[in-house]
């Protein structure tokens, strides 16, 4: 019985956060606000997280008027991998396309977090 807590101690252990979220720090973060008809902005974090962003005011003044974002965000996830999502946004809805760096797909369960 003790082997078994002892086991579950350096389980729990090795699966905790490597870095706790109060010891993150902001290493950028722009914003940019052209107006009513665009903007963008931008920020990354020290553990890796990072968000960019543009969008732009179509069709305006008309029946048809939209804002069509582009940008991408990326984590590092509990596997060391870092994850990237490639989006637009726009009349057509969200569109993702999720990447991973280099050698491999994005686990099953990463995309379904990200998708449902």
């Amino acid at each position: 019985m003790k082997l078994f807590i002892v086991l579950a101690l350096v389980a729990a252990a090795y699966a905790a956060p490597q870095q706790n979220p109060q010891d993150v720090q902001i290493l950028r973060y722009d914003v940019n606000n052209a107006g009513l008809d665009s903007y963008s902005f931008a920020w990354e974090l020290s553990d890796g997280s990072k968000h960019e962003e543009q969008g732009q005011l179509k069709n305006q003044g008309t029946e048809n008027e939209a804002i069509a974002v582009q940008g991408q965000y990326a984590w590092v996830g509990p596997d060391g991998v870092t994850y990237v999502v490639t989006y637009t946004a726009d009349e057509n809805g969200f569109q993702p396309q999720i990447q991973q760096g280099p050698g491999g797909a994005v686990p099953s369960a990463v995309v379904a977090s990200l998708l449902g």
